[in-house]
């Protein structure tokens, strides 16, 4: 069983393929929507009060950055380079995105950070996803290449 779940991707029907790299990105979007709360909007500390405070924790951050960091992990030793990135980082920047869109900018005329904050997160998140899946790839067990007996011979 362990077997089937770390094997390459490319080498099991594409069914099983492409049902597992649907399945990442279910994950991955899930995982943002649990971690990031959709309301984005700061709210008064109390009645009154002239400190804001934001819904987003730091306990979610590192939450959904762990759960993206074992997504990408995973991918990046089942998968091609290019894949977790796609799958692992691509459904929580999208869906910033949106929730940036839907909710109303600051009031007091900085709407232009929105788009740099989307911008500096989806950096963020790519960075991490493929530092993660390359470190992956390292751990991947050694594959037989069909020209390895040519160029490196083997001693008998």
């Amino acid at each position: 069983m362990t077997e089937k779940l770390l094997s390459p991707l490319r080498t099991r029907r594409w069914p099983e393929r492409w049902l597992t790299r649907v399945l990442g990105a279910a994950l991955a979007s899930a995982a943002y929507l649990v971690c990031i709360p959709w309301d984005l909007n700061n709210r008064a500390q109390t009645p009154g009060s002239d400190h804001e405070t934001t819904p987003v924790t730091g306990i979610g951050v590192i939450g959904l950055v762990l759960v993206l960091l074992a997504l990408a992990a995973y991918f990046g030793l089942r998968d091609y380079l290019g894949w977790p990135l796609l799958l692992v980082a691509g459904p929580p920047a999208v869906l910033m995105q949106i929730s940036f869109r839907t909710h109303p900018g600051p009031s007091d005329g900085m709407a232009y950070l929105w788009p740099l904050t989307w911008g500096f997160c989806t950096f963020l998140i790519g960075a991490g996803v493929l530092v993660a899946a390359a470190l992956a790839r390292r751990f991947r067990p050694q594959e037989e290449d069909s020209l390895d007996g040519l160029l490196y011979p083997h001693p008998t």
